[in-house]
């Protein structure tokens, strides 16, 4: 508006200014005209052409005057002259305005005579010089027009920007960050500097009506919140009640069936809780409900479990991301310790049990109501065998389950009743021929079963973390073993294994260092075996403590080469100094061509990289020889020996040296 308004008002100006200069023209004109008008009356009246000529020439010092001439009555020219017209490129803008020439005629007559005319005065004007002058006032006019508007524009802009759109834009934001479904929970805020002016009062008054309503809404999902309840979650314990869990156990079964993952459901049953009614009164049987609810919701308060109560004594609990049946037996036993906890309820001590039956999925059905009726039937037959105990829905996952839970009681107390024991297996140098070291493997003689697999009791002791008691014996156990026989003039470097639960450990390195001082053997005698899933979860971690066991002088030995994922990617930056085939690929050495190729890749790979390659589970003197030709440098196996008690090591180093020593002579 104010650019509109300076255009308008200089274009009015520019338009009274040409008016002026118009009529300066005539006035200048007339003014001309009058000051020569005698010289040219009397030059007429006494017909003195040179007269008249000095007349027309003086008339020409005026730059606007391009002709001029005094003539007779009856048109004959007595002084006479003229100029070209200027010529200027402004002249298309102006001569519309101006006129191109302006003429003037003035009858020359004496004075007291007016009617007789003795001649005529002709003048014509070039308009050019003062429609310059004009035109360049104009446009000095029309710029200054302009540039005021403009900055008139610019400082009302800023100032409406400043006090009005800025706080206004600065309100749309606030308002916009306001949460519909809690308004009151973030406010519109009051721009600075308009607490007191309108702006101020209509954020004030929004900000009100979005506590009220904020406050409403409040109000009305407190009131949802209280029916939903009342509908779906059973007023007694506040859990989720049959109809609600269903829901939630399908959309737990989906969720499961997507991530390829398992789940449990176990039905849990509280035993003889009629009669603690019938005894006790309703209301201590409430209670009791309460407590057992509120204590597992404590104890598995997370989001990998789902617990309801199905109705009378019955609870329900579905734990998501299961690895397998012993995880569920693990949740199972904590929930059957929870329950037994006695509990004091109106001044009186009780003691409640449950009996509990377990369901699988996917592996027992996939259907949420098939699921929970296969839970509800294994309790209610469980019940008939007893109480405080759990059952699974599958007779043989439950027996394996019940096998494995009394493997692991039994391994807790294997190591203080001394059932286990450490044999040695020789590693034998195949180009000097002679034994170099041992490996340290553990076996456990268990007093019903006889001689427990490794293979069977190992994976068991790392899953419930005893293999870390266990370990630190393996370890102790064998450098107390390499002190003996270094000091009986044998030294032979010990190899142990090292579980991937033992590497998590931090206090690790310190462990095995101290165990090498306490028996005072050097660090260069001890090999530690890992496999590359000991490293592959926490590569970083794992990396860092076996250089700093490595910088100490332990070697570092990768066991089972080739048989775990991405081998080369890890091996670059583990301190690796030996590399174990693992026995699947010596086992069919020269007659699987696979095998074959995939021993003589690890050989050549550790050739590469400057490592000792050992081969364990050689059997046959032809996989020795191969072995032996190819520049693999160490060996195990039932070739040269199976494992064996430490008396029979000692044995079998003697013999087998001074065998080597009679067939070199």
């Amino acid at each position: 508006m104010a650019l509109v308004s300076g255009v308008i008002v200089s274009t009015i100006q520019v338009i009274l200014d040409a008016q002026r200069v118009s009529a300066g023209l005539d006035n200048d004109a007339g003014q001309t005209i009058t000051m020569v008008k005698d010289a040219a009356t009397q030059a007429v009246f006494s017909i003195d052409a040179e007269l008249a000529q000095q007349v027309v020439d003086g008339l020409f010092a005026k730059e606007a005057i391009h002709r001029a001439r005094i003539t007779h009555p009856d048109g004959d020219p007595l002084g006479n002259r003229s100029r070209p017209m200027q010529e200027a490129g402004f002249r298309p803008l102006t001569d519309p305005i101006f006129g191109a020439e302006r003429h003037f005629r003035e009858p020359l007559f004496r004075e007291g005579r007016p009617e007789t005319v003795y001649g005529y005065l002709d003048v014509h004007y070039d308009t050019a010089p003062a429609a310059g002058t004009w035109l360049d006032r104009a446009a000095v006019t029309f710029a200054s027009g302009i540039a005021t508007a403009l900055i008139l524009g610019m400082v009302l802009f800023y100032v409406f920007h400043l006090l009005l759109t800025r706080p206004l834009l600065r309100i749309v934001r606030s308002v916009k960050q306001v949460d519909p479904a809690h308004p009151d929970d973030r406010l519109v805020t009051i721009p600075s500097g308009h607490q007191k002016d309108e702006l101020g009062l209509w954020v004030n008054a929004t900000n009100n009506l979005l506590v009220a309503i904020g406050d409403s809404q409040k109000r009305h999902r407190e009131a949802e919140d209280r029916v939903s309840r009342l509908s779906r979650y059973d007023q007694l314990t506040g859990l989720p009640s049959r109809d609600t869990f269903m829901e939630l156990l399908v959309r737990n079964i989906e969720e499961a069936g997507t991530r390829n993952t398992q789940l449990s459901l176990i039905v849990c049953g509280i035993d003889d809780f009629k009669s603690v009614n019938e005894q006790c009164g309703f209301r201590t049987g409430d209670l009791i409900l309460q407590t057992i609810a509120d204590r597992m919701t404590h104890m598995l308060d997370n989001a990998r479990f789902t617990i309801a109560r199905l109705g009378s004594d019955q609870f329900v609990i579905v734990e998501k991301g299961l690895r397998d049946g012993f995880q569920a037996a693990d949740t199972a036993e904590r929930i059957l310790d929870c329950i037994s906890m006695p509990m004091l309820v109106e001044d009186q001590n009780i003691a409640m049990t449950a009996t509990m039956g377990v369901a699988l999925f996917p592996s027992d059905t996939d259907q949420a109501d098939r699921l929970l009726q296969s839970a509800e039937q294994t309790m209610t037959l469980a019940k008939q065998n007893g109480h405080n105990h759990f059952q699974f829905y599958v007779a043989s996952i439950d027996q394996e389950i019940r096998d494995r839970k009394q493997l692991e009681k039994d391994l807790a107390q294997a190591l203080a009743n001394h059932q286990l024991h450490l044999v040695y297996q020789p590693q034998i140098n195949l180009e000097s021929k002679r034994v170099i070291g041992a490996e340290a493997l553990l076996r456990w003689e268990h007093p019903t079963r006889g001689l427990v697999p490794p293979d069977f009791f190992i994976p068991v002791a790392e899953a419930n973390g005893s293999i870390v008691e266990i370990g630190q014996w393996v370890l102790d156990q064998a450098c107390w073993q390499a002190a003996r026989w270094a000091f009986g003039g044998t030294p032979l470097r010990i190899a142990v294994n090292l579980s991937a639960v033992q590497l998590r450990q931090d206090s690790i390195v310190d462990d095995i260092l101290d165990t090498l001082r306490r028996h005072k053997i050097p660090a260069g005698r001890l090999e530690l075996e890992v496999t590359e899933t000991s490293f592959m979860t926490n590569l970083s971690d794992a990396v860092a403590k076996l250089r700093r066991l490595r910088k100490a002088g332990i070697s570092i030995a990768v066991d089972d080469f080739g048989t775990g994922y991405s081998s080369l990617t890890y091996l670059k930056q583990m301190p690796v100094q030996h590399l174990k085939i693992d026995k699947q690929f010596i086992r069919d050495l020269l007659v699987n061509e696979e095998d074959t190729r995939i021993a003589n890749t690890i050989i050549d790979l550790g050739k590469s990289l400057n490592l000792t390659v050992i081969a364990e589970g050689v059997e046959t003197a032809e996989q020795e020889y191969y072995l032996s030709q190819r520049g693999c440098q160490l060996a195990q196996g039932y070739y040269f020996s199976k494992p064996l008690l430490p008396s029979d090591f000692e044995t079998f180093v003697k013999g087998f040296h001074e065998k080597i020593l009679e067939n070199n002579t």
